[in-house]
């Protein structure tokens, strides 16, 4: 907590009574000494996840470390592995050794991948207890959070059936489980043996994220009876989590109009006890494939002036594909745009002080301080240098007639 007040700027006392509230989480587990603990949630700034991991297709190992490289490079609080394909655990092993920032898994595909490649009928042949072993074992191995879909129950399987929707679940995880429900006719165990949840993630120190599994995957289905009757399951696990002494933040939508996202987070806030939320964009319309980090960012800069605390990136292969080292490089830097631009909106001095600095350098024509203080510093120094100026003071947009060299010329001459 100490560190995390010291990353923040502000007092440690802020910290302690925050993570007491359940209101902020501190990312770390106990196994990983080199792992920095990062914390999220309210009065903190804006985090940002990315996603990577191998797919069936692409289990390629060291592309995904390389993308963990450069997610970090560019500026990730933190990183997710998703993989599907090759060796999971061999995979997940590396990117805990190699990462300075928390790592962050969803058991479920070890567990459904495991199940699969012992030649039994699918993941509807999962057991309870490989569930939970596979959850110690992640524990054990140093995972700092995992993504587990408590809150995908029969009642709320049912309010999504009788309302209908177009798309129906789109969670990866959340089929997986709603898919074993189904045809075992049991309640999710992640739900029914929750207390055995809690205990493993209180051993290991791991921050439980309560997925939304039944998040809407287009815009029709947001706000609707499954969504919410999830994040109301949500708010009850929580205080259970927080009674017991687990840290938790909450999973949210998904693709949202931008008319809903506020209400959103108000619901999110208000049902889970003030969790900090965790959303992935959220996505703004469902009509931009190749464009979807655009149409993240700017969902993700509503949700968090609105309160949400912690952004997953999209890139722009979501919907389409396996993202490239590129992909990665670029959804980073998009969601970071989305942060820092709620983190203005929330008032934060150190966000504004940033956007002080860029427009002094700016009125002083100080290039050199425009490029190292922008976001992108690599980007932006490429575009101002391959289309250089005759005097190098401006730049080719306006030359002479620069406004800010107009304006300090006539001041010089007066």
């Amino acid at each position: 907590m100490e560190e995390v007040a010291k990353v923040e700027g502000i007092d440690s006392e802020i910290i302690r009574q925050e993570v007491a509230g359940g209101r902020v989480v501190v990312c770390k587990n106990r196994h990983r000494g080199h792992c920095r603990p990062t914390g999220i949630g309210n009065r903190l700034k804006t985090k940002v996840n990315a996603n990577i991991g191998t797919s069936e297709n692409h289990a390629d190992k060291a592309v995904e470390l390389e993308k963990l490289r450069v997610a970090v490079a560019a500026g990730a609080d933190a990183v997710m592995d998703l993989s599907t394909g090759g060796d999971l655990r061999e995979i997940r092993r590396e990117i805990l050794k190699e990462s300075l920032v928390p790592i962050g898994t969803v058991p479920i595909y070890q567990i459904a991948v495991d199940t699969v490649k012992k030649g039994k009928k699918g993941i509807v042949e999962m057991s309870v207890d490989d569930i939970f072993s596979t959850i110690q074992q992640q524990g054990e191995e140093g995972v700092d959070f995992i993504t587990v879909h408590c809150g995908i129950t029969k009642e709320a399987m049912a309010r999504l059936t009788a309302q209908g929707r177009i798309l129906d679940v789109v969670s990866r995880g959340g089929s997986f489980l709603a898919t074993w429900m189904a045809y075992n006719n049991r309640e999710n165990p992640l739900y029914e043996y929750y207390d055995r949840l809690l205990e493993i993630a209180a051993e290991h120190e791991m921050v439980l994220s309560l997925g939304d599994g039944l998040r809407p995957g287009c815009i029709a289905d947001a706000t609707d009876r499954g969504q919410i009757q999830e994040l109301i399951m949500l708010g009850e696990l929580t205080q259970r989590a927080q009674d017991f002494g687990v840290q938790v933040m909450i999973e949210g939508p998904g693709h949202v109009p931008i008319h809903q996202i506020e209400a959103n987070i108000l619901l999110e806030k208000s049902l889970c006890n003030g969790a900090p939320f965790y959303v992935l964009g959220p996505v703004v319309t469902d009509i931009a494939p190749g464009y979807d980090h655009i149409t993240s960012a700017i969902g993700g800069a509503v949700a968090a002036a609105a309160g949400a605390d912690f952004l997953c990136y999209v890139t722009p292969s979501e919907h389409l594909r396996l993202p490239t080292v590129e992909d990665v490089r670029t959804g980073v830097i998009v969601a970071r745009i989305a942060a820092h631009a709620a983190d203005i909106s929330k008032g934060r001095p150190s966000a504004i002080e940033l956007d002080n600095r860029m427009a002094r350098y700016r009125k002083d024509l100080d290039w050199e301080g425009q490029i190292a203080t922008s976001i992108d510093p690599e980007t932006a120094r490429k575009l101002y240098e391959s289309s250089p100026s005759g005097d190098g003071t401006t730049c080719t947009m306006c030359g002479d007639y620069c406004a800010i060299k107009l304006i300090r010329t006539q001041g010089k001459k007066s």
